[in-house]
């Protein structure tokens, strides 16, 4: 099982502390208006109880539409791994000027969650598996009521809330921790665009709990006869809350099982091979 380390007590604000002397750049992912976004900040000062963070100018201007004592997730890389933690904002500055997209206080984390940077390597579905994956719009869902949690995960799989034209179904074709690829054939005109936000739910074994979350769509790309469309996808909004983190989890889990699948079968290759 891929393990996540946990960081407690003081080490959050050691960690912080190298952070902020090294200058490592770090994503910040919040949720605003039913949508998910992402920019890149730089932890530049800490506090007794909060630290702050410089958002990164963009080319093209856009406000950060966060607000006063909303949860917010932070990742970055350090070592052999990526940093992942909640924290919570505690004041705003607007930018001045171009050189910086504005000034944030957020809560110093009680905990910190290094995931190992091997989770993030794309592993290919075992041959032995059908993964099948449902992909919907995000937009769609707003407005239909069901129990989300803060992250805008659907408690309830698209195919009960949604009519047809509205959802659809794929195969996984590769996963890791921070994203995935998923297969539509064509001929289910699959209605979706580069940098659009979907909601994915696969189960990653059978019999297994389903899981859902949110990925914004990175890349489109036919196959060589047109007949197939793979989408690029990139998980988001997993760090700022306990139950996306959960989520997190388990895709490190499902890609360590994968990979030591993948590995059988390829053992087992060679053992035929061997022996005719």
């Amino acid at each position: 099982m891929s393990e996540v380390m946990m960081l407690c007590d003081a080490e959050p604000r050691k960690v912080l502390e190298i952070v902020i002397e090294k200058k490592i750049p770090a994503i910040m992912s919040y949720l605003s208006r039913g949508k998910w976004h992402a920019a890149k900040i730089l932890l530049v000062s800490l506090g007794a109880d909060i630290f702050y963070v410089e958002v990164s100018p963009r080319k093209r201007p856009c406000p950060i539409n966060v607000q006063l004592s909303q949860p917010v997730g932070i990742s970055l890389k350090y070592g052999y791994g990526k940093l992942v933690f909640e924290a919570t904002v505690v004041s705003l500055e607007l930018p001045s000027g171009n050189q910086s997209g504005g000034r944030i206080a957020l809560s110093v984390p009680s905990q910190i969650e290094m995931v190992p940077r091997r989770s993030y390597f794309r592993v290919n579905v075992p041959e032995s598996l059908k993964v099948n994956v449902t992909m919907w719009h995000r937009c769609h869902t707003d407005g239909i009521p069901n129990h989300n949690d803060n992250e805008g995960h659907p408690e309830f799989p698209p195919e009960q809330r949604l009519s047809p034209e509205h959802y659809w179904q794929g195969r996984l074709i590769d996963i890791s921790a921070g994203g995935a690829q998923v297969a539509i054939d064509s001929d289910k005109e699959p209605d979706f665009k580069k940098g659009q936000f979907v909601g994915l739910r696969f189960t990653p074994m059978p019999y297994e709990t389903p899981l859902m979350f949110n990925a914004q769509i990175r890349n489109i790309l036919p196959t060589a006869d047109d007949n197939v469309v793979c989408f690029g996808l990139q998980m988001v909004g997993l760090e700022a809350s306990a139950e996306g983190r959960a989520i997190l989890h388990r895709l490190c889990n499902v890609v360590e099982r994968y990979y030591q699948m993948n590995q059988s079968s390829l053992k087992q290759l060679d053992f035929q091979t061997t022996n005719s």
